[in-house]
């Protein structure tokens, strides 16, 4: 049996006071020296177990980042190139994890085998469209069912031909992962302790106590940003002018996760990016005001969370000197929202269930 004390890791800002765990502390979402310290220390932990020891794996989004160890033949700094590239072409995160698992000793159920022949435990708590667990933190104590190829195909599809070490990587032997049903995992079983759909169920609950009817779009929304954007405010228009699906009050709220691809020279966040296209999609529309977040209270980069928007964004944004649409092609969201001061600024929340985004919709006036 292993004495000592259990490591977790989670981003900088992040950790806890505990008694006997120890915290450590990385980069999310392009990984760092810390991380791939940390997940070395990980595996030391579990190398040499035997079939009486027990495993307890606590598994939240964020994972795959902070859990980092390149493959042999590639470098951090190939792993930080590889991360920023898919995070930037608007790949959604199943595509992303694909890659991720086939280039690292411990993703794509790589860390459960480290295990063997312990017993393996894993609480998850869900931040992917339809709670796979394959794909929450890229899967690191479950089978997976993608495959090397998929890998390839993923890179393809989105032109990412650099770094030549994990495009290298993928055509050596040994890269498939463990898949569902693997020997290497006979001793270990996941669950979901917490999904995306309770919290908008929660909100749901909350916005009815509240007299508005709420209305839940979906907890597995994906697609672009300002795609989604679009097409929600057009959810919202029909509200306030048919009264369809539903007469205001109204709630309506969604979840999931959408991706931006990058092609400015702002700080991104899909949440905000989302909330700016969503404001000029509304266009100033009189009683419709929203938010949109990430739940773990960081969207991508900075210290906002999302950002909320109302019917006076756009004039707001013009008196201040802002140009909404110049921000959004720039993906320089976070900036539009923190000039007029509607940052979503709430600080860890030390969970994550994905994105909340929420429109509310008042009846006309008279």
């Amino acid at each position: 049996m292993v004495t000592g004390a259990r490591p977790v890791v989670t981003r900088y800002g992040h950790a806890l006071p505990c008694q006997h765990i120890e915290v450590l502390e990385a980069a999310h979402p392009v990984p760092d020296a810390a991380g791939v310290v940390a997940t070395e220390r990980l595996l030391a932990r579990v190398a040499g177990l035997g079939a009486d020891d027990l495993v307890l794996v606590l598994l939240s989004g964020g994972g795959s980042a902070l859990l980092a160890a390149p493959v042999d033949g590639m470098s951090l700094e190939d792993e930080q190139a590889l991360a920023r590239s898919l995070l930037a072409c608007g790949a959604d995160i199943g595509e992303i994890n694909c890659v991720r698992k086939h280039l690292s000793r411990v993703k794509g159920g790589r860390l459960a085998a480290a295990c063997a022949p312990a017993r393996v435990i894993t609480l998850a708590i869900s931040d992917v469209p339809g709670d796979d667990l394959s794909v929450i933190a890229s899967g690191p104590t479950v089978g997976d069912p993608t495959t090397v190829e998929d890998a390839r195909r993923v890179l393809d599809r989105y032109d990412i031909v650099e770094p030549r070490t994990a495009i290298d990587a993928l055509g050596r032997p040994g890269a498939e992962t463990p898949k569902p049903g693997d020997r290497a995992l006979d001793r270990a079983s996941a669950r979901l302790i917490a999904r995306p759909q309770q919290s908008l169920e929660a909100a749901a609950a909350v916005a009815r106590a509240a007299g508005w009817t709420p209305i839940i779009l979906g907890d597995a929304i994906e697609g672009e940003a300002r795609e989604v954007a679009r097409a929600l405010a057009g959810i919202a228009l029909q509200v306030s002018r048919h009264h369809q699906p539903a007469a205001a009050p109204c709630a309506l709220i969604s979840g999931g996760e959408t991706t931006v691809t990058v092609r400015g020279t702002g700080r991104g966040g899909r949440n905000v990016e989302f909330a700016l296209a969503l404001a000029l999609a509304l266009r100033g529309t009189h009683g419709v005001h929203a938010l949109a977040a990430d739940t773990d209270g960081i969207d991508g980069a900075g210290p906002a969370a999302g950002a909320q928007v109302g019917p006076d964004t756009l004039a707001r944004a013009r008196e201040a000197g802002l140009d909404a649409q110049g921000c959004l092609a720039a993906n320089d969201a976070h900036r539009f929202f923190e000039a007029l001061d509607d940052a979503l600024v709430c600080g860890p929340t030390h969970t994550n269930v994905n994105d909340f985004r929420v429109i509310l919709v008042e009846p006309a006036a008279r």
